[in-house]
């Protein structure tokens, strides 16, 4: 079994609202990562409940995006969602989840802004999501995400929208990479401030994250968010896939 391991830090942020879960079913393990949007006990406790609906739905599915898209589907049902003025006082999160299996290449699927890389054996560092905002859609701000868990529209309704579907996925050969699951407050200082991710995946997964969430605090100035990082190291549990073409 691969292992893994997460480190949180609150940032200046009065919640701790990022979240993490793992969970394994017939040896398909689901990697989870989830960014509540908003600050507040109802929030934290959201996003901590659906990320481990994440993780287990997706190993069950041993697919990362049917999944994601089984919990979304289910969220975006609830009745008091159907109200597009009461939705918005929802709670909601932006998700990001991998899942390995064995004999089959990692899949990865998201919806918002949170991130997955993967660390290569040469050292090559490759970010596997494209970012659901505005930075992406309009080239303008990048703290509005233009979709999230807790949404309701479909894939053709945020495609009519912004261009892309409600939620996008990924398939690549992971075989001995070091994979990184990231949330903004984690990945966005360190790119803003123009460092290299990967000179912090080093050592074991345990000193990764705590290096991906303590750097990335410290270059953040005076509004740091919520840093969350998880870092896992598969081994040998996928198929060899031609190398795609990574994304931007």
């Amino acid at each position: 079994m691969p292992t893994h391991a997460t480190y949180q830090l609150i940032g200046d942020r009065s919640h701790q609202c990022d979240a993490t879960a793992t969970y394994t079913h017939n040896d398909a393990r689901a990697y989870v990562l989830c960014d509540g949007i908003g600050s507040s006990d109802e929030v934290r406790d959201w996003t901590r409940t659906a990320a481990r609906r994440i993780a287990r739905a997706a190993a069950h599915h041993a697919n990362a995006e049917a999944g994601l898209r089984a919990v979304y589907n289910d969220y975006a049902n609830e009745p008091e969602r159907q109200d597009k003025y009461a939705r918005y006082y929802l709670p909601a999160a932006c998700a990001v989840v991998a899942v390995t299996a064995p004999g089959k290449p990692l899949t990865v699927a998201w919806c918002g802004d949170a991130r997955a890389y993967v660390l290569t054996p040469r050292g090559t560092l490759l970010r596997l999501t494209d970012d659901h905002n505005l930075r992406r859609v309009f080239q303008g701000n990048r703290n509005r995400v233009t979709s999230c868990l807790g949404a309701t529209e479909t894939d053709e309704e945020r495609k009519a929208q912004y261009g892309h579907p409600a939620i996008e996925s990924a398939t690549r050969s992971a075989e001995n990479c070091r994979l990184l699951l990231a949330s903004d407050g984690a990945y966005e200082p360190l790119e803003d401030s123009a460092r290299n991710l990967a000179d912090y995946l080093i050592g074991s997964t345990r000193h990764a994250a705590r290096n991906v969430a303590a750097f990335a605090i410290a270059h953040a100035g005076p509004h740091a968010d919520n840093a969350t990082a998880l870092v896992t190291d598969l081994m040998a549990a996928t198929t060899a896939l031609p190398e795609p073409i990574p994304t931007a």
